[in-house]
């Protein structure tokens, strides 16, 4: 599960009773909203009144407001990205709970990909509304720097971003000024006016100060909010105020920045009560405070902590709440800085954090524990957090963040603890640095070899073993991969079922890869079974659909669609939380309808993954959904829409077991040669190295056949009919009905272009022969008009017969946008030929180009056929029409009426 979230993050702080109102601030932010930019930035040092500020104008500016309050916890991307989409479940209850989802998986998407996700949600919301982003200063993260340029590149216009912050962020600041899209406010904007440092002195403070005092005192603080604010407490404890004492209090309020500190610390601090003051300085050492928290730290009774918060918060003495409950505070970042100077290293100092440790760790926040054993520093303790924290943290992908902690530990702790190696190994692995995961694993090794009681660590050496196997499988070594995940099964705890299932399913998907799809498809369903009988419903469900996956490859699309079907019914038994991951189920019930022409269908089935889809906890949902959209506006015609969603499930993809088939970049050239871009196409085959006399391979395949569509828009089919054979020889032994009908569609299109019509329809009659008990539409119908026009000419060969594939071709000629009133005109100008053999739909058009003013090369382009190609079909006309020129031909063509 994602790590529970600090709600008091999210609170827009609340107006201060009686605070000085800023009007010609609040114009300016305005402006900067109704004039429609991007972003306002107010960047200020410590003290400058940036919170209040922004807080005083969204309180004002009429639109719903979205607030994240940053500390240094939130460098890891994947926490901060939680946090936004939590910030922003504020103006929506249910925003964003995809990402959340998708969050919790083992090993989340990359950051872009997530963003693109966040973009395209937050682009639904219809009211405008302002994003604010508090103490942005405290992130040192350059991810989430280029994350957020990314959100500000193409940020929807109802959303408005405002960052406060101590320090300019690594932003495109320039570029976003120069087109107007910033507003910024900086410590000159932000310093106190002499009237408004008159206000808050005379009527916020309760002083009594003369003009000339004021204006001296905003003079010596240059208008700094947090210095006039500790003056002025300072002065509260004055005998006499508007006589000689302050006058020397102000005319001595100089010096360089850190020696007025220390004496404002100084005067605030004395007039404390002894208890108060032992309060501020213990407790400084933590970032969040609340009562309990307090006491356990200063190791006093019950709800003394509570009501100093409270007084302490009455008294306006540098304390903020963070809840509109005023449950948890914090101290004002300067404030609680001078405070831990103050306190120094006194020899109880590491009491204190062990103290705040015990107590977060009884509370369930084992962050804050870990943190504050660090700082004790107690490494023995700070690690058994670490490996405490591991399993929940590595669920919530947070592993970024959990090796951020680990690496603070001195390595001759870490390299102590067997589990904690392991756990580093694992950890390394999540994030891809697949040499210092070996490196962890193997110092897991050393130091269980030196272990007395092995019995406490038997699991260690096939979790070993597993995490190679992985390691092995992301560097694409199917024999390491097999070798290690039998060593796992060997070295595994016979109790140890999860890690032997999981140790065999990696061994099944090394066949997948290898093109034996029923191997692997076996292996999966042992794999459910043996999930089953440990109770682990959620992944009996989430394999379903990948088993789904190898049925379409086999050419099963009706044994997927049941078993989608019962898999989905099954979730419905077992709750909501087995029924978000059905979203790729729906999805690719979805798809077989889409394959099938059932539109109605897939309307419907969309409609239910795009509620499902917010939800899913799967890790590859986002490259899915855009996989399934792609096919979707390739089948519309939408090339460039196409293209994009390419792009966006590239971003989204992340490395799995499950073998990439459709390579991206393969099925964009694909959509290059449906653009007539063949530059780009070849481009591609120029930069995956691609040649027609490659070995056949089942994941090469793909790309095989793709490059054999580039050669034939190129009119060079040297080689190719001998490169679809291997692949075909290959998925026939395999089984692979999905392989094969791809193979012999594309052997059909390019016999056509060859002009070679017998082997174009022989081919295509395979195809059709295999397709149609299994009810394939789409994977004809999106070749297009050449696909066509070739499966019009098989209908005219079959036509005087009865033929079992005639209905279904009918339906499929009927199912082009084009084909009703194109084939009827065809049958009328065929019917009135008085030709022993008809022209086909392909001599047609070339009959009518041959009666245009083009020339030869000028027809073949046109057509997408090489000129050779374009020669062999004007023979056969002349053959057919009895003729022997091209004006011959145009005038028998006349006569026949076939123009």
């Amino acid at each position: 599960m994602l790590a529970p979230l600090l709600a008091t993050k999210l609170y827009l702080p609340p107006l201060r009773p009686g605070m000085v109102s800023r009007p010609r601030l609040i114009e300016r932010l305005n402006e900067g909203l109704t004039r429609g930019g991007k972003l306002t930035l107010i960047s200020a040092s410590a003290g400058f009144g940036k919170t209040t500020l922004v807080s005083e104008w969204l309180a004002r500016c009429g639109r719903p407001v979205a607030w994240l309050s940053l500390d240094a916890g939130d460098h890891d991307p994947l926490g901060f990205l939680a946090y936004l989409v939590a910030a922003l479940q504020t103006l929506k209850g249910d925003f964003g709970e995809g990402i959340r989802a998708t969050l919790q998986t083992p090993q989340p998407p990359p950051l872009e990909g997530l963003f693109t996700v966040l973009l395209n949600e937050i682009a639904t919301l219809t009211t405008p509304f302002v994003l604010v982003l508090d103490d942005y200063h405290t992130l040192e993260a350059r991810e989430i720097d280029q994350a957020l340029a990314f959100l500000l590149d193409h940020q929807p216009p109802q959303m408005h971003l405002v960052i406060a912050t101590r320090e300019d962020p690594h932003l495109p600041l320039a570029r976003l000024r120069a087109r107007g899209q910033l507003t910024e406010l900086r410590a000159a904007d932000l310093r106190f006016a002499p009237a408004e440092a008159a206000e808050f002195l005379t009527r916020m403070m309760g002083l009594k100060l003369s003009e000339p005092e004021v204006a001296a005192l905003e003079a010596r603080t240059e208008g700094w909010i947090a210095g006039l604010q500790m003056a002025a407490l300072a002065m509260q404890g004055l005998p006499t105020q508007g006589n000689s004492d302050a006058a020397h209090f102000i005319q001595s309020f100089t010096g360089s920045h850190r020696f007025v500190l220390d004496y404002l610390m100084e005067e605030v601090l004395e007039h404390q009560p002894s208890e108060v003051q032992t309060f501020l300085l213990q407790t400084s050492i933590l970032e969040r405070l609340c009562g309990p928290l307090c006491e356990a730290v200063l190791g006093s009774s019950p709800e003394t902590g509570k009501d100093i918060l409270k007084a302490l918060d009455r008294a306006n003495l540098f304390i903020i709440p963070l809840d509109s409950e005023r449950r948890w505070y914090r101290y004002h970042h300067l404030f609680g800085d001078l405070l831990r100077q103050r306190l120094g290293k006194p020899a109880e100092l590491p009491e204190l954090h062990l103290r705040a440790s015990r107590w977060y760790e009884a509370n369930g926040d084992l962050p804050a524990a870990f943190h504050h054993a660090l700082a004790a520093p107690d490494f023995p303790c700070a690690a058994h957090l670490a490996e405490a924290a591991w399993q929940g943290m590595e669920r919530s992908f947070q592993t970024p963040a959990w090796l951020g902690w680990v690496k603070k530990l001195p390595p001759a702790v870490v390299s102590s603890r067997p589990w904690l190696c392991l756990q580093l190994g694992w950890a390394y692995s999540d994030v891809g640095e697949l040499s210092a995961s070996e490196t962890s694993l193997q110092a897991a090794e050393r130091v269980l070899a030196g272990m007395d009681d092995q019995e406490l660590f038997q699991s260690i050496p096939g979790t070993i073993a597993l995490i190679r196997a992985g390691n092995a499988q992301i560097e694409g070594n199917l024999a390491e991969t097999v070798r290690y995940a039998r060593l796992s099964v060997e070295l595994a705890p016979e109790d140890d079922f999860l890690t032997r299932a999981q140790a065999a399913i990696t061994l099944g998907f090394t066949q997948w890869a290898v093109g034996n799809v029923e191997a692997s498809f076996q292996a999966m369903h042992t794999w459910m079974e043996d999930m089953q009988k440990l109770g682990n419903h959620l992944y009996v469900i989430a394999s379903a659909f990948v088993v789904a996956d190898m049925q379409v490859i086999l050419g099963h699309l009706g044994e997927a669609e049941k078993g989608l079907q019962k898999t989905i019914q099954q979730a419905e038994t077992f709750g909501p939380e087995a029924e978000v991951v059905t979203a790729h189920h729906h999805l690719g019930l979805a798809m077989l309808a889409h394959e099938r022409g059932e539109e109605e269908v897939v309307t419907q089935r969309l409609q239910i993954v795009a509620n499902l889809g917010q939800h899913t906890t799967l890790i590859d949902w986002p490259y899915r959904w855009n996989l399934a959209q792609t096919r979707l506006k390739e089948s519309a015609g939408e090339w460039e829409a196409a293209l994009q969603c390419l792009d966006q499930a590239q971003r989204g993809y992340v490395k799995n077991p499950i073998p990439i088939l459709h390579p991206v970049a393969a099925h964009k050239a694909r959509i290059y040669l449906k653009q007539r871009r063949l530059d780009k196409a070849q481009a591609w085959v120029q930069a995956r190295g691609l040649s027609v006399t490659d070995e056949a391979s089942y994941l090469g395949e793909y790309e095989h056949l793709t490059l054999a569509r580039v050669r034939l828009a190129e009119g060079d089919f040297t080689g190719v009919h001998e490169m679809l054979e291997r692949l075909l020889t290959l998925a026939e032994a395999q089984k692979r009905a999905g392989s094969v009908l791809d193979i012999l569609i594309t052997r059909a299109l390019i016999h056509q272009a060859q002009g070679d019509q017998p082997q174009a329809l022989a081919a295509l009659e395979r195809a059709l022969t295999l397709a149609e008990p299994e009810g394939y539409l789409r994977i004809f119908v999106d070749e297009g008009e050449a696909m066509r026009l070739l499966i019009a000419d098989f209908r005219m060969l079959i036509a005087p017969r009865t033929h079992p594939l005639l209905g279904y071709v009918d339906r499929m000629l009927d199912f082009f946008p084009w084909s009703k009133e194109d084939g009827l005109r065809s049958k009328i100008a065929n019917q009135k030929s008085k030709m022993v053999e008809p022209l086909s739909e392909r001599e047609l058009e070339v009959l009518k180009l041959l009666r245009s003013e083009l020339s030869g090369p000028e027809m073949a382009e046109r057509l997408i056929v090489s000129l050779n190609t374009l020669r062999t079909h004007t023979k056969n006309i002349f053959n057919k029409l009895g003729v022997n020129t091209r004006r011959g031909a145009v005038r028998r063509a006349e006569e026949l009426e076939l123009f």
